[in-house]
């Protein structure tokens, strides 16, 4: 029995990269402007691990691409996201050997690394809003949602008094002040309600 993630772990892998590899772009280029050799240390471990796991979120946006259920439009949207994280993907992969040759010899980043890796990191935002808009807009992996009746956008169902869309209970409960009836300066805790 393994483990099912609905729809698929692409959506769970996807983050690691996006987060390690934007991170490892941002450090490389304060590295570069703070002239720090700790900072440029930081960026190629970022780099090389977002570009480890971007292996395994390329993978599983292949199965997710071969098995989602989709139209037409969202056909389109997957496929132009797809085409884009292929391309940032292949450069990340390309700057992180690139990283990993250089990274006995080199204590900071070249000026052409930094910009290969800014222009990276900028189509890795285009890469994640486009997978985003395959979601968000598209509904692509998404679980289908409940159907909404009644009046006010709520459904069928009412919000206590005092109470606001997406509060919990225990969110508006109170708690009610106590009272101390001596107050001990001497640490004891003396006779007090709550």
């Amino acid at each position: 029995m393994g483990i099912e993630i609905i729809p698929n772990w692409h959506p769970i892998f996807v983050h690691f990269s996006v987060a390690l590899l934007s991170v490892s772009g941002l450090i490389f280029l304060a590295s570069t402007l703070l002239k720090k050799e700790q900072l440029f240390v930081v960026a190629r471990w970022n780099l090389w691990l977002g570009v480890a796991i971007t292996l395994g979120t390329v993978a599983a946006g292949f199965y997710a691409y071969n098995t989602v259920a989709h139209d037409g439009p969202s056909h389109a949207a997957m496929t132009d996201h797809r085409n884009w994280a292929l391309v940032t993907a292949s450069l990340f992969v390309l700057l992180a050997v690139w990283s990993l040759a250089k990274h006995r010899t080199a204590d900071k980043a070249s000026s052409l690394f930094i910009a290969c890796i800014l222009i990276a990191t900028g189509l890795l935002a285009v890469t994640g809003f486009k997978g985003g808009e395959a979601v968000y807009r598209h509904g692509l992996g998404v679980m289908r949602m409940p159907e909404v009746s009644g009046d006010g956008g709520h459904g069928s169902h009412s919000h206590g008094e005092g109470e606001e869309h997406g509060a919990t209970h225990n969110e508006h409960q109170k708690e009610a002040p106590h009272e101390h009836k001596d107050n001990h300066l001497d640490g004891s805790h003396g006779d007090h309600e709550h």
